[in-house]
C-alpha cells in the first residue's frame, strides 16, 4: 500500500479523469474514491487510460451510509466493480459507520 495518495473528491467529471491521469503520471499509486463522490467511472477510465499496469496502482473506494448491512453492500461493491471496470480494489471500507 503506498504512503501517499490522491483523494478524489468530487471534482467536476472530466477534471476528475485528467486529475486522476496527471496524478499517476508524476508517480502516484494511491487513488482514493467512494461511491457518494460518483466518480467511480472516471477513476477507472484514468487507470485505463494511464499504460499504468493495473497490480501497480491501489484503489481503494468506500460504500455509502445508505448501502450499509450485508445484502446492500454486496449490491454496492458490485456497481462499485461495474463503474470503475477494474477486475479487484484493493481497500473497501465503509464511509461513514452508522
Amino acid at each position: 500500500m503506498p504512503w501517499i495518495g490522491l483523494g478524489v473528491w468530487t471534482p467536476e467529471r472530466d477534471d476528475a479523469t485528467e486529475a486522476i491521469k496527471r496524478a499517476l503520471d508524476i508517480g502516484y499509486r494511491s487513488i482514493d474514491s467512494a461511491s457518494a463522490y460518483e466518480n467511480e467511472t472516471q477513476v477507472g477510465r484514468a487507470v485505463a487510460e494511464s499504460g499504468i499496469p493495473r497490480e501497480d496502482i491501489f484503489i481503494t473506494t468506500k460504500v455509502g451510509n445508505g448501502d450499509q448491512g450485508y445484502d446492500s453492500t454486496l449490491y454496492a461493491f458490485e456497481s462499485s466493480m461495474e463503474k470503475l471496470q477494474l477486475e479487484y480494489i484493493d481497500l473497501y471500507l465503509i464511509h461513514w459507520p452508522m
